[in-house]
């Protein structure tokens, strides 16, 4: 069962016009969004992020908090997995012909879930490697637009060199990872890159911070470089889906010398107990 304007319905039954500017442009906006043990994972964070989204390119919100709430509320309800994974994507809606200005449209909106598989604190132990790759997207990407082509294509390399994920930089300074926000740890103070147009600020992220204060970690919103990130004592990724990943070897060199790190243990554990708060 999906959403699907104003309407549960079945998958198969949800059809999109070929006019859709979504489809035509990929002119729209998405989140995900977590839930465990049935309880939506700091949606009013995740929503307050869509509506960021949608002002900076001129969707109007199709619906307030309230009705958000009753309508995610009303899916999950659907589905037996006591842990989910929210896809919401809305676009600017149905033009009458092909053209790159638009007027105010009726926005299509489609939400489905999915069950959430998270990797085990075991399993994330035996870390997870990466490559390195130019940034080449646009400068916006603060705006979680579905224009990801560019996104598309990292992850295909990802899947090709059989690697958990692809971190950007710009300048030889590290931005992010196709799909996720990036962290290292040196001489025991956090390095992440300061929430700016060049990166998609995770909700995530924000928590991985919160769970570093808790922790007692210095904090050091700031960029770094690409000989920064290789020797860093250690490297995790963070998205909704992946939570905190520790990265232990970039383009075929180790991290640390594949080490995980005793502060990734801490970040962990307190983010752990966030989903029961």
């Amino acid at each position: 069962m999906i959403f699907f304007n104003n309407e549960f319905i079945e998958k198969n039954q949800a059809h999109i016009s070929v006019m859709d500017r979504g489809f035509l442009f990929g002119d729209g906006v998405y989140e995900i969004i977590p839930v465990y043990n049935n309880k939506i994972f700091h949606l009013n964070a995740h929503l307050l992020r869509l509506q960021a989204s949608l002002d900076s390119v001129k969707i109007k919100n199709p619906y307030n908090l309230k009705e958000w709430y009753n309508i995610l509320s009303k899916l999950l309800g659907f589905y037996d997995n006591k842990e989910q994974s929210i896809y919401l994507q809305i676009s600017r809606g149905v033009s009458d012909k092909r053209k790159y200005s638009f007027n105010d449209l009726t926005p299509t909106v489609y939400i489905e879930s999915n069950p959430l598989l998270t990797k085990t604190k075991q399993a994330l132990k035996a870390g997870f490697s990466a490559i390195t790759q130019p940034d080449i997207r646009w400068h916006r990407c603060d705006i979680k637009s579905t224009s990801l082509l560019a996104n598309v294509m990292y992850l295909q390399q990802a899947k090709e060199k059989n690697v958990e994920e692809i971190i950007l930089y710009r300048d030889n300074q590290v931005t992010e990872g196709a799909t996720s926000n990036v962290f290292i740890i040196k001489n025991n103070t956090l390095f992440t890159h300061p929430t700016s147009a060049h990166i998609l600020s995770g909700i995530t992220r924000d928590l991985v911070l919160k769970s570093a204060r808790a922790c007692h970690i210095p904090i050091k919103e700031t960029s770094f470089s690409m000989n920064e990130l290789n020797i860093a004592d250690e490297l995790w990724i963070s998205s909704s889906t992946r939570e905190i990943m520790p990265i232990t070897k970039v383009d075929g060199k180790l991290i640390n010398r594949g080490n995980i790190g005793n502060i990734w243990n801490c970040i962990y554990d307190y983010y752990q107990s966030l989903k029961n708060v």
